[in-house]
Protein backbone atom coordinates (compact mmCIF):
# COMPACT_ATOMS: atom_id res chain seq x y z
CA UNK A 1 0.00 0.00 0.00
CA UNK A 2 1.13 3.26 -1.05
CA UNK A 3 2.54 5.78 1.92
CA UNK A 4 -0.08 8.72 1.42
CA UNK A 5 1.02 12.23 0.45
CA UNK A 6 -1.66 14.41 2.64
CA UNK A 7 -0.85 12.83 6.20
CA UNK A 8 2.55 12.66 8.28
CA UNK A 9 3.88 9.39 7.13
CA UNK A 10 5.13 10.60 4.20
CA UNK A 11 8.39 11.69 6.02
CA UNK A 12 9.02 7.93 6.23
CA UNK A 13 9.41 7.27 2.73
CA UNK A 14 12.54 6.46 1.56
CA UNK A 15 11.66 6.97 -2.24
CA UNK A 16 10.05 10.50 -1.02
CA UNK A 17 11.45 14.25 -0.74
CA UNK A 18 11.84 13.59 3.23
CA UNK A 19 13.89 10.69 2.63
CA UNK A 20 16.68 10.24 4.95
CA UNK A 21 20.25 10.59 2.72
CA UNK A 22 23.78 8.84 3.71
CA UNK A 23 24.57 12.83 5.08
CA UNK A 24 22.40 14.97 7.29
CA UNK A 25 19.88 17.64 4.95
CA UNK A 26 22.06 20.93 4.84
CA UNK A 27 19.29 23.20 2.80
CA UNK A 28 21.89 25.60 1.66
CA UNK A 29 19.96 27.62 -0.33
CA UNK A 30 22.16 28.49 -3.28
CA UNK A 31 23.75 24.88 -4.00
CA UNK A 32 22.49 22.39 -6.62
CA UNK A 33 21.45 19.83 -4.46
CA UNK A 34 18.91 22.07 -2.87
CA UNK A 35 17.71 23.64 -6.50
CA UNK A 36 17.09 20.12 -7.27
CA UNK A 37 15.69 19.28 -4.36
CA UNK A 38 12.82 21.81 -4.77
CA UNK A 39 12.16 21.45 -8.60
CA UNK A 40 11.51 17.21 -7.32
CA UNK A 41 9.71 18.54 -4.43
CA UNK A 42 7.26 20.91 -6.11
CA UNK A 43 6.85 18.00 -8.88
CA UNK A 44 5.66 15.56 -6.06
CA UNK A 45 3.47 18.22 -4.53
CA UNK A 46 4.29 18.24 -1.51
CA UNK A 47 6.62 21.52 -1.24
CA UNK A 48 3.65 23.41 0.85
CA UNK A 49 3.85 20.50 3.10
CA UNK A 50 7.27 20.77 3.26
CA UNK A 51 7.32 24.86 4.24
CA UNK A 52 4.62 24.01 6.73
CA UNK A 53 7.08 21.11 8.21
CA UNK A 54 9.56 23.85 8.13
CA UNK A 55 7.80 26.43 9.79
CA UNK A 56 6.72 23.72 13.15
CA UNK A 57 10.37 22.65 13.49
CA UNK A 58 11.99 26.40 13.31
CA UNK A 59 9.09 27.39 15.73
CA UNK A 60 9.90 24.47 17.98
CA UNK A 61 13.58 25.21 18.36
CA UNK A 62 12.95 28.21 18.30
CA UNK A 63 15.43 29.44 15.57
CA UNK A 64 15.28 31.11 12.47
CA UNK A 65 16.82 29.30 9.68
CA UNK A 66 18.63 25.45 9.20
CA UNK A 67 22.16 27.21 10.04
CA UNK A 68 20.40 28.21 13.38
CA UNK A 69 20.01 23.90 13.82
CA UNK A 70 23.63 23.28 13.58
CA UNK A 71 24.37 26.10 16.01
CA UNK A 72 22.15 24.49 18.36
CA UNK A 73 23.23 21.38 17.96
CA UNK A 74 26.87 22.35 19.45
CA UNK A 75 25.24 24.66 22.27
CA UNK A 76 24.64 22.48 25.26
CA UNK A 77 23.43 25.46 27.56
CA UNK A 78 20.95 26.86 24.69
CA UNK A 79 19.93 23.07 23.91
CA UNK A 80 18.46 23.02 27.61
CA UNK A 81 16.72 26.09 27.43
CA UNK A 82 14.85 25.19 23.99
CA UNK A 83 14.42 21.56 25.33
CA UNK A 84 12.22 23.13 28.92
CA UNK A 85 10.48 25.33 26.01
CA UNK A 86 9.58 22.75 23.51
CA UNK A 87 8.54 20.43 26.32
CA UNK A 88 6.11 23.28 27.17
CA UNK A 89 4.61 23.57 23.72
CA UNK A 90 4.41 20.25 23.23
CA UNK A 91 1.97 19.85 26.72
CA UNK A 92 -0.16 22.60 25.82
CA UNK A 93 -0.52 21.58 22.21
CA UNK A 94 -1.54 17.82 23.17
CA UNK A 95 -3.65 19.32 26.65
CA UNK A 96 -1.76 17.79 29.40
CA UNK A 97 -1.98 19.17 32.76
CA UNK A 98 0.68 19.76 35.72
CA UNK A 99 3.62 20.98 36.43
CA UNK A 100 6.54 21.04 34.30
CA UNK A 101 8.31 17.96 35.94
CA UNK A 102 4.86 16.12 35.17
CA UNK A 103 4.38 17.43 31.82
CA UNK A 104 8.27 16.35 31.00
CA UNK A 105 7.05 12.63 32.49
CA UNK A 106 4.21 12.45 30.42
CA UNK A 107 5.79 13.35 27.13
CA UNK A 108 8.15 10.98 27.78
CA UNK A 109 5.97 8.17 28.40
CA UNK A 110 5.08 8.68 24.08
CA UNK A 111 9.01 7.84 23.51
CA UNK A 112 8.82 4.36 25.60
CA UNK A 113 5.03 3.47 23.52
CA UNK A 114 6.97 4.88 20.65
CA UNK A 115 10.05 2.39 21.79
CA UNK A 116 7.25 -0.61 22.34
CA UNK A 117 5.60 -0.18 18.73
CA UNK A 118 9.40 -1.05 17.38
CA UNK A 119 9.85 -3.75 20.55
CA UNK A 120 6.49 -5.48 19.40
CA UNK A 121 7.43 -5.88 15.86
CA UNK A 122 10.79 -6.73 16.90
CA UNK A 123 9.48 -9.64 19.43
CA UNK A 124 6.75 -11.22 17.37
CA UNK A 125 6.01 -10.52 13.84
CA UNK A 126 10.07 -9.89 13.16
CA UNK A 127 11.67 -12.23 15.61
CA UNK A 128 13.27 -14.08 13.06
CA UNK A 129 15.21 -10.62 11.48
CA UNK A 130 15.74 -9.20 15.22
CA UNK A 131 19.18 -8.28 14.73
CA UNK A 132 18.70 -6.48 11.13
CA UNK A 133 15.78 -4.33 13.05
CA UNK A 134 17.71 -3.64 16.15
CA UNK A 135 17.31 0.18 17.22
CA UNK A 136 20.49 2.21 17.69
CA UNK A 137 21.29 2.64 21.32
CA UNK A 138 21.36 6.44 21.15
CA UNK A 139 18.04 6.96 19.63
CA UNK A 140 16.40 4.00 22.33
CA UNK A 141 18.06 5.84 25.26
CA UNK A 142 16.39 9.14 23.80
CA UNK A 143 13.16 10.28 25.00
CA UNK A 144 13.58 14.25 24.52
CA UNK A 145 11.40 14.94 21.25
CA UNK A 146 13.93 18.28 20.35
CA UNK A 147 17.03 15.83 21.03
CA UNK A 148 15.54 13.41 18.38
CA UNK A 149 14.88 16.03 15.83
CA UNK A 150 18.68 17.29 16.33
CA UNK A 151 19.76 14.11 15.63
CA UNK A 152 18.01 14.35 12.45
CA UNK A 153 20.51 17.03 11.46
CA UNK A 154 23.59 15.96 13.21
CA UNK A 155 25.77 14.58 10.11
CA UNK A 156 27.83 12.90 13.24
CA UNK A 157 24.85 10.29 12.93
CA UNK A 158 24.79 7.50 10.78
CA UNK A 159 21.61 7.59 8.25
CA UNK A 160 20.39 4.63 10.27
CA UNK A 161 20.15 6.70 13.39
CA UNK A 162 18.67 9.67 11.90
CA UNK A 163 15.67 7.42 10.44
CA UNK A 164 15.29 5.85 13.48
CA UNK A 165 15.02 9.03 15.50
CA UNK A 166 12.47 10.55 12.79
CA UNK A 167 10.44 7.06 12.83
CA UNK A 168 10.55 7.73 16.49
CA UNK A 169 9.25 11.40 16.64
CA UNK A 170 5.94 9.94 14.92
CA UNK A 171 5.30 7.36 16.76
CA UNK A 172 5.50 9.75 19.35
CA UNK A 173 3.59 12.01 17.80
CA UNK A 174 0.89 9.28 17.24
CA UNK A 175 1.03 8.15 21.19
CA UNK A 176 0.24 11.82 22.10
CA UNK A 177 -2.66 12.21 20.04
CA UNK A 178 -3.99 8.58 21.14
CA UNK A 179 -3.62 10.18 24.71
CA UNK A 180 -5.27 13.22 24.16
CA UNK A 181 -7.90 11.32 22.20
CA UNK A 182 -8.26 8.82 25.50
CA UNK A 183 -8.93 11.51 28.12
CA UNK A 184 -11.21 13.29 26.12
CA UNK A 185 -13.27 10.11 25.81
CA UNK A 186 -12.78 9.33 29.05
CA UNK A 187 -11.79 5.79 28.09
CA UNK A 188 -10.13 4.43 31.42
CA UNK A 189 -13.45 4.57 33.29
CA UNK A 190 -15.13 3.77 30.49
CA UNK A 191 -13.40 0.34 30.80
CA UNK A 192 -14.19 0.40 34.22
CA UNK A 193 -17.52 0.81 33.77
CA UNK A 194 -17.90 -1.85 31.32
CA UNK A 195 -16.06 -4.40 33.92
CA UNK A 196 -18.87 -3.33 36.29
CA UNK A 197 -21.22 -3.91 34.25
CA UNK A 198 -20.09 -7.62 33.34
CA UNK A 199 -19.65 -8.05 36.51
CA UNK A 200 -22.68 -7.50 38.04
CA UNK A 201 -25.24 -7.73 35.18
CA UNK A 202 -24.28 -10.52 32.90
CA UNK A 203 -21.64 -13.23 34.59
CA UNK A 204 -23.44 -15.87 36.76
CA UNK A 205 -23.68 -14.55 40.56
CA UNK A 206 -23.03 -18.48 41.57
CA UNK A 207 -19.29 -17.51 40.61
CA UNK A 208 -16.74 -15.13 42.05
CA UNK A 209 -15.63 -12.41 40.36
CA UNK A 210 -13.00 -13.65 38.40
CA UNK A 211 -13.34 -17.21 39.03
CA UNK A 212 -12.89 -19.02 35.97
CA UNK A 213 -13.71 -23.11 35.08
CA UNK A 214 -10.56 -24.71 33.43
CA UNK A 215 -11.27 -26.92 30.52
CA UNK A 216 -9.67 -28.14 27.26
CA UNK A 217 -11.38 -28.26 23.17
CA UNK A 218 -9.81 -31.26 21.42
CA UNK A 219 -10.17 -30.07 18.02
CA UNK A 220 -9.34 -32.65 14.52
CA UNK A 221 -8.35 -30.82 11.87
CA UNK A 222 -8.61 -31.32 7.82
CA UNK A 223 -4.57 -32.25 6.52
CA UNK A 224 -4.92 -29.31 3.37
CA UNK A 225 -6.71 -26.39 5.02
CA UNK A 226 -5.96 -27.39 8.64
CA UNK A 227 -10.27 -26.05 9.42
CA UNK A 228 -11.30 -27.79 12.13
CA UNK A 229 -13.54 -30.85 11.10
CA UNK A 230 -14.70 -31.46 14.87
CA UNK A 231 -14.36 -30.35 18.46
CA UNK A 232 -15.26 -31.22 21.94
CA UNK A 233 -14.83 -30.50 25.26
CA UNK A 234 -12.64 -32.30 27.55
CA UNK A 235 -12.83 -31.69 31.20
CA UNK A 236 -9.46 -30.52 33.03
CA UNK A 237 -9.28 -33.66 35.08
CA UNK A 238 -9.30 -36.00 31.96
CA UNK A 239 -6.79 -34.23 29.88
CA UNK A 240 -4.11 -36.41 30.95
CA UNK A 241 -5.52 -39.36 29.67
CA UNK A 242 -5.54 -37.70 26.01
CA UNK A 243 -3.64 -39.28 23.77
CA UNK A 244 -3.26 -36.23 20.89
CA UNK A 245 -2.41 -37.92 16.88
CA UNK A 246 -1.56 -36.33 13.94
CA UNK A 247 -3.75 -33.17 12.87
CA UNK A 248 -5.22 -32.99 16.41
CA UNK A 249 -5.05 -29.73 18.68
CA UNK A 250 -5.34 -29.68 22.44
CA UNK A 251 -6.51 -26.00 23.45
CA UNK A 252 -7.11 -24.82 27.38
CA UNK A 253 -9.94 -22.43 27.97
CA UNK A 254 -10.75 -20.42 31.15
CA UNK A 255 -14.45 -20.36 31.43
CA UNK A 256 -17.38 -17.75 33.23
CA UNK A 257 -21.10 -18.58 32.81
CA UNK A 258 -23.88 -16.70 32.04
CA UNK A 259 -27.53 -17.59 32.71
CA UNK A 260 -29.78 -17.22 29.56
CA UNK A 261 -32.52 -19.73 28.55
CA UNK A 262 -32.81 -20.96 31.71
CA UNK A 263 -29.56 -22.70 32.14
CA UNK A 264 -25.95 -21.65 33.24
CA UNK A 265 -23.72 -21.74 29.87
CA UNK A 266 -20.28 -21.40 29.95
CA UNK A 267 -18.33 -18.86 28.05
CA UNK A 268 -14.74 -18.12 27.40
CA UNK A 269 -14.29 -14.37 27.55
CA UNK A 270 -11.31 -12.44 26.68
CA UNK A 271 -11.67 -8.40 27.53
CA UNK A 272 -9.76 -6.26 25.62
CA UNK A 273 -8.69 -2.09 26.24
CA UNK A 274 -6.25 -1.86 23.93
CA UNK A 275 -2.59 -0.70 24.54
CA UNK A 276 -1.11 2.44 22.86
CA UNK A 277 1.33 0.21 21.04
CA UNK A 278 -1.68 -1.54 19.22
CA UNK A 279 -3.56 1.52 18.60
CA UNK A 280 -0.36 3.24 16.89
CA UNK A 281 0.10 0.22 15.23
CA UNK A 282 -3.31 0.36 14.12
CA UNK A 283 -3.18 4.08 12.76
CA UNK A 284 -0.05 3.19 10.40
CA UNK A 285 -1.95 0.21 8.78
CA UNK A 286 -4.88 2.72 7.98
CA UNK A 287 -2.68 5.25 7.37
CA UNK A 288 -4.96 7.31 9.38
CA UNK A 289 -3.02 10.08 12.31
CA UNK A 290 -6.96 10.86 14.03
CA UNK A 291 -7.32 8.36 16.37
CA UNK A 292 -11.10 9.86 16.78
CA UNK A 293 -11.17 8.30 12.98
CA UNK A 294 -9.14 4.99 13.16
CA UNK A 295 -9.56 3.36 16.54
CA UNK A 296 -12.97 2.55 16.94
CA UNK A 297 -12.75 -0.81 18.77
CA UNK A 298 -10.86 0.76 22.12
CA UNK A 299 -13.04 -1.30 24.42
CA UNK A 300 -14.14 -4.51 23.21
CA UNK A 301 -14.74 -8.78 24.42
CA UNK A 302 -14.67 -11.71 22.59
CA UNK A 303 -16.46 -14.70 23.43
CA UNK A 304 -16.33 -18.56 23.09
CA UNK A 305 -19.78 -20.35 23.10
CA UNK A 306 -20.47 -24.24 22.09
CA UNK A 307 -22.93 -23.46 19.36
CA UNK A 308 -24.63 -21.27 17.17
CA UNK A 309 -27.88 -21.51 19.15
CA UNK A 310 -25.83 -20.26 22.59
CA UNK A 311 -24.37 -17.32 20.76
CA UNK A 312 -27.49 -16.27 19.83
CA UNK A 313 -28.57 -16.55 23.46
CA UNK A 314 -25.83 -14.45 24.47
CA UNK A 315 -26.35 -11.51 22.27
CA UNK A 316 -29.97 -11.72 24.27
CA UNK A 317 -28.61 -11.75 27.20
CA UNK A 318 -26.66 -8.95 26.86
CA UNK A 319 -29.90 -7.02 25.80
CA UNK A 320 -31.44 -7.84 29.12
CA UNK A 321 -28.51 -7.43 31.21
CA UNK A 322 -28.24 -3.78 29.77
CA UNK A 323 -32.12 -3.36 30.52
CA UNK A 324 -31.05 -3.97 33.82
CA UNK A 325 -28.50 -1.90 34.23
CA UNK A 326 -30.96 0.99 33.67
CA UNK A 327 -29.52 1.30 29.99
CA UNK A 328 -31.03 0.54 26.68
CA UNK A 329 -28.51 -1.24 23.95
CA UNK A 330 -27.97 -0.56 20.43
CA UNK A 331 -26.09 -3.20 18.37
CA UNK A 332 -24.24 -1.96 15.20
CA UNK A 333 -22.33 -2.90 12.37
CA UNK A 334 -23.57 -6.21 12.73
CA UNK A 335 -21.58 -9.20 11.19
CA UNK A 336 -23.10 -12.85 11.00
CA UNK A 337 -20.77 -15.20 9.04
CA UNK A 338 -21.28 -18.25 11.79
CA UNK A 339 -23.73 -20.02 9.58
CA UNK A 340 -21.46 -19.58 6.77
CA UNK A 341 -20.79 -17.31 3.80
CA UNK A 342 -17.99 -14.57 4.29
CA UNK A 343 -17.80 -10.70 4.80
CA UNK A 344 -15.84 -7.90 3.55
CA UNK A 345 -12.67 -7.13 4.68
CA UNK A 346 -11.57 -3.61 5.60
CA UNK A 347 -8.31 -4.35 6.31
CA UNK A 348 -5.25 -5.25 4.48
CA UNK A 349 -4.24 -8.94 5.44
CA UNK A 350 -7.85 -9.71 6.69
CA UNK A 351 -9.36 -13.01 5.73
CA UNK A 352 -13.04 -12.93 4.29
CA UNK A 353 -13.39 -16.52 5.58
CA UNK A 354 -13.27 -15.96 9.18
CA UNK A 355 -16.68 -17.11 10.88
CA UNK A 356 -17.60 -15.10 13.86
CA UNK A 357 -20.61 -13.00 14.91
CA UNK A 358 -19.60 -9.44 15.28
CA UNK A 359 -21.62 -6.37 16.33
CA UNK A 360 -20.56 -2.72 18.54
CA UNK A 361 -22.80 -2.24 21.16
CA UNK A 362 -24.16 0.70 22.61
CA UNK A 363 -25.12 1.32 26.22
CA UNK A 364 -24.31 3.25 29.17
CA UNK A 365 -22.29 6.00 27.02
CA UNK A 366 -19.70 3.20 25.81
CA UNK A 367 -19.43 1.46 22.17
CA UNK A 368 -17.99 -1.43 23.03
CA UNK A 369 -16.73 -4.30 20.21
CA UNK A 370 -18.43 -8.07 20.65
CA UNK A 371 -16.56 -10.99 19.01
CA UNK A 372 -18.92 -14.07 19.28
CA UNK A 373 -17.18 -17.54 18.35
CA UNK A 374 -18.39 -21.01 18.59
CA UNK A 375 -15.86 -23.68 19.77
CA UNK A 376 -15.60 -24.39 15.72
CA UNK A 377 -15.50 -21.02 14.47
CA UNK A 378 -12.93 -20.30 17.30
CA UNK A 379 -10.10 -23.14 16.50
CA UNK A 380 -10.22 -22.20 13.16
CA UNK A 381 -9.76 -18.04 13.89
CA UNK A 382 -6.48 -19.79 15.99
CA UNK A 383 -5.56 -22.52 13.90
CA UNK A 384 -6.87 -22.52 9.95
CA UNK A 385 -4.74 -21.63 7.37
CA UNK A 386 -6.13 -18.14 5.94
CA UNK A 387 -7.78 -17.78 8.75
CA UNK A 388 -5.84 -17.81 12.16
CA UNK A 389 -5.63 -14.56 13.81
CA UNK A 390 -1.35 -14.84 14.14
CA UNK A 391 -1.56 -15.25 10.33
CA UNK A 392 -3.62 -12.89 9.51
CA UNK A 393 -1.49 -10.34 12.53
CA UNK A 394 1.55 -10.93 9.99
CA UNK A 395 -0.10 -10.33 6.94
CA UNK A 396 -1.77 -7.08 7.77
CA UNK A 397 1.53 -5.68 8.70
CA UNK A 398 3.14 -6.67 5.58
CA UNK A 399 0.38 -6.07 3.29
CA UNK A 400 -0.39 -2.29 4.98
CA UNK A 401 2.93 -1.40 3.71
CA UNK A 402 3.51 -0.68 7.53
CA UNK A 403 6.35 -3.52 7.35
CA UNK A 404 8.68 -1.40 4.66
CA UNK A 405 7.66 2.13 5.87
CA UNK A 406 8.76 1.55 9.54
CA UNK A 407 11.83 -0.70 8.10
CA UNK A 408 12.69 0.82 4.43
CA UNK A 409 14.89 -1.71 2.52
CA UNK A 410 18.02 0.85 1.95
CA UNK A 411 18.14 1.50 5.51
CA UNK A 412 17.59 -2.61 6.81
CA UNK A 413 18.81 -4.76 3.70
CA UNK A 414 15.15 -6.75 4.33
CA UNK A 415 13.16 -7.34 1.02
CA UNK A 416 9.24 -7.45 3.06
CA UNK A 417 8.27 -8.94 0.01
CA UNK A 418 10.36 -12.00 0.24
CA UNK A 419 10.50 -12.08 4.12
CA UNK A 420 6.78 -12.05 4.40
CA UNK A 421 6.38 -15.51 2.66
CA UNK A 422 8.92 -16.90 4.85
CA UNK A 423 7.07 -15.31 7.86
CA UNK A 424 3.68 -16.91 7.64
CA UNK A 425 5.36 -20.95 6.38
CA UNK A 426 7.14 -20.25 9.95
CA UNK A 427 3.76 -19.00 11.59
CA UNK A 428 1.61 -21.85 10.41
CA UNK A 429 4.79 -24.58 11.32
CA UNK A 430 4.02 -23.26 14.41
CA UNK A 431 0.42 -23.11 14.76
CA UNK A 432 0.37 -26.54 13.12
CA UNK A 433 2.97 -28.47 14.88
CA UNK A 434 3.24 -27.27 18.18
Amino acid sequence: MPIKKDNIFSLLDQAGPFATGEAAPSYHPYTVQTKEWVLRTRASGMLTKYRVLRNQLFELLDVHSFAEIQILIGNREQRRITELRAYALLGNMFGLDGNEREVISKINTYSRIADAVIRYLKGKVLANYASFIEMTNEVDATNSPMDLLLIVFDDRYHQKARFEAKRKLILMSLAGSIDQRERETDIENKFAQFLFFLNEHVWSRDLKIGELEFAYLLSEHEPDSFACKEVRVIRSDLIMDIDRQKGQKITLIKRRRFRGDGREIPIYVSIRKKPPEAKVLKLLRKGEENPAVAVDDELGLMGVVESVNDVKIFQKHLTHSASAAGSFMTLDEVTDTLAGGGHAPSTPGSSAKTPMFKFFARLGGMRVEFIVHTHKSYINYLYQRDVAHDEYEVKRIFDSGVAEMLFPQDIYHLDMSEIKEVIVRWFRNRLEES
